[in-house]
């Protein structure tokens, strides 16, 4: 079965939405960043409204989550702000079996890191288009870089057997800048057979903030698919 934009839209509307109900109230939540976390966003800002949350704060991962969770009614705070974050809900960009994810498609990776990691119980939501056997084998490693060390990290992540592209501006001339004022390479490896250990690899590179390769941070994965015609959620955990 061929699956259109709409289902896939819907599927993520779905999975979004299946996150946001996970949420208590007085609950501190790590509100991720992309189309998939946008539903779940748009859902607790309506269980906000409903009268059925209360008292919870979101600690947005991009300039993204942070405008839509103002627009939804979510008071939002800075990690200055708490001393826990007991939920985050995020998508992903790859998910392997072992529950290791590639994100970074967003650019938001480094901030999306360190919400996930501090959560209690931090759920990735995703279609089933986002499952695979082996990470990298349909998106590349996203890598921020300081703009001063472009060139060199370049180089390293070359000796390391990687294909680096900087990452260029849609609908704007010249590369993306991340949130942090930083630069994004796409690196594609022909296999990673160990992503813990490129993880820290690359991450040693001076001049590289933080990658993609989100390893053992993973809690609960949700997943849209259809199943004889009709979007479900399977939960792997």
């Amino acid at each position: 079965m061929s699956i259109s934009a709409e289902d896939i839209k819907k599927l993520k509307q779905e999975v979004g939405i299946a996150a946001a109900q996970r949420v208590r109230s007085g609950m501190v939540v790590g509100l991720g960043t992309g189309s998939t976390t946008a539903f779940a966003i748009e859902e607790l800002g309506r269980r906000i409204a409903a009268g059925e949350l209360t008292d919870i704060v979101g600690i947005p991962t991009s300039f993204q989550a942070s405008v839509l969770g103002k627009k939804y009614g979510i008071p939002i705070r800075s990690l200055d702000d708490v001393d826990r974050v007991d939920v985050a809900i995020d998508g992903a960009d790859e998910v392997d079996p072992n529950k290791t994810l590639i994100k970074g498609g967003g650019a938001a990776h480094t901030r999306e890191k360190v919400v996930d990691s501090l959560a209690a119980l931090f759920i990735v939501v995703v279609d089933e288009s986002k499952l695979v056997d082996k990470l990298g084998s349909t998106f590349a490693v996203p890598i921020e870089v300081l703009p001063m060390a472009v060139s060199p990290v370049t180089r390293a992540v070359e000796k390391l057997g990687g294909k680096p592209d900087l990452r260029m501006g849609v609908k704007k001339d010249g590369p993306v800048i991340t949130d942090q004022g930083n630069m994004v390479l796409d690196v594609t490896f022909d296999a990673i057979a160990d992503a813990a250990e490129l993880e820290k690899t690359l991450n040693n590179i001076p001049g590289v903030v933080e990658n993609g390769l989100f390893v053992g941070v993973t809690d609960l994965i949700l997943v849209g698919e259809f199943k004889d015609g009709k979007p479900q959620i399977r939960e792997i955990s």
